[in-house]
């Protein structure tokens, strides 16, 4: 596994549960399942070490 399809598997597996190719026109769905829980993880550890 490379880094690039460590950083891409949360959105790889959310497709994958959907039934849609990843690697297709599916790529914008998985860059948002990505994007969100990137943004959740960065939250909580603005939390944690700000307040």
């Amino acid at each position: 596994m490379t880094l690039s399809e460590a950083f891409l598997w949360p959105g790889t597996k959310v497709c994958e549960k959907l039934g849609v190719d990843p690697e297709g026109e599916a790529g914008l769905i998985r860059w948002m399942i990505n994007t969100l829980v990137y943004l959740v993880l960065s939250l909580i550890l603005v939390f944690v070490f700000v307040v």
